[in-house]
């Protein structure tokens, strides 16, 4: 949940700096999407193709260094690490844009409902938004999981049930200022149908906001995979991910580090990418932010 102060500081001062010495502005943001869809890219190719290998077939000794049969190493039961990495990686980014897309989907549905009506739409709304924002994220993911039993299925009700307060609470916001527009007046007044104006003259308003949201939650989704995972309510071996392989890699860190710091360097370099990536995002979308005039 840390994340994304820390690339909103990275990517604001990468800014500032670029506007002192001429450099082009968006650099940082370039570098991040490359470097996330080279990790995409390369992982969703190995998958499908098993161009890496087999992800349970042992292929030397345990613990061994770099090697032909397994260029980062091998595991405690002696298969290549490099194809467990890769479905880890497909399997926490595909279960984290899962859920993230669902609460995409329920949140701006919620939002917009709660900020053109109001009153006691709102209020049931916000309440029951409020409701599940006061619970730590952690232990409601883990409480959710106990109900529902580990798997791929918690992970993504727990990423949803999450990710949606805030979410709810950014559209409600944005759908308000644009339900009092004049267009939109106009259009009620004209007794068009609501359906219609949430879809055609609002929804297309405030896609920015919500794709700006979306790529913050992605990364919260991903923190919330890795975590339940390392904790054993998450995906389940035999599948892997990327907080599975670094909960079994935890056991042998002092005999073959490298099982940890692989995934560990693939899951931060996401997060990392993911919110500058949104950050980007965030200033193609809303460009008349206050910022500081110093």
């Amino acid at each position: 949940m840390t994340v994304t102060p820390t690339a909103t500081h990275l990517v604001r001062g990468a800014r500032s700096a670029s506007r002192k010495t001429g450099q082009p502005a968006d650099v940082l943001l370039r570098v991040a999407v490359i470097v996330l869809a080279t990790i995409v890219a390369i992982s969703v190719i190995a998958v499908v193709t098993g161009m890496a290998g087999s992800t349970s077939a042992t292929v030397s000794g345990r613990f061994e260094g770099f090697s032909p049969l397994a260029p980062i190493g091998t595991d405690n039961l002696g298969r290549s690490l490099l194809p467990r990495l890769f479905q880890g990686t497909v399997t926490t980014l595909v279960v984290s844009l899962v859920a993230v897309i669902c609460s995409a989907v329920v949140s701006t549905a919620l939002g917009m409902l709660a900020g053109f009506y109001g009153g006691g739409v709102n209020e049931t709304i916000m309440r029951a938004s409020d409701v599940l924002y006061a619970f730590p994220a952690l232990v409601l993911a883990i409480l959710i999981s106990a109900l529902l039993g580990p798997g791929r299925a918690a992970a993504i009700v727990s990423i949803v049930v999450i990710t949606i307060p805030l979410m709810t609470r950014v559209v409600r916001m944005a759908t308000r200022s644009v339900a009092g527009r004049d267009f939109v007046v106009s259009a009620r007044i004209s007794g068009v149908r609501t359906p219609s104006i949430l879809l055609r003259r609002i929804l297309p308003n405030i896609a920015g906001t919500v794709a700006v949201q979306a790529s913050y939650a992605l990364s919260i989704a991903i923190l919330i995979e890795g975590g339940l995972s390392f904790l054993g309510f998450g995906v389940q071996v035999p599948d892997a991910s990327l907080g599975l392989l670094i909960q079994q890699g935890m056991l042998y860190m002092t005999q073959a580090p490298h099982l940890v710091i692989a995934p560990g360097v693939v899951l931060v370099s996401s997060i990392l990418c993911i919110n500058i990536i949104g950050d980007g995002l965030r200033d193609r979308f809303e460009p008349r932010e206050t910022r500081s005039l110093r």
